[in-house]
């Protein structure tokens, strides 16, 4: 494989990592104020949770722009 492929591989990796955590820790917070995760998108979240909320997006987003990537796709 070329060091290109290998470092958008590590890249998605960390990515996939951080993103599992925000996730949790969203999905924690979220039933801590007795809300369940899947209403985060039709209410007014508290400003801790819109913080997690939008960089759980924006890693959704890093995530699915590394997928895309026609380098990602070889073997």
């Amino acid at each position: 494989m070329s060091p290109m492929i290998d470092k958008i591989r590590e890249r998605r990796g960390r990515i996939e990592e951080r993103l599992r955590e925000v996730e949790e820790n969203f999905e924690q917070q979220m039933r801590q104020r007795g809300f369940e995760p899947a209403q985060a998108e039709l209410i007014a979240l508290p400003g801790p949770l819109a913080k997690l909320y939008a960089e759980r997006e924006e890693l959704r987003a890093d995530l699915e722009e590394l997928k895309a990537d026609p380098l990602e796709q070889r073997d």
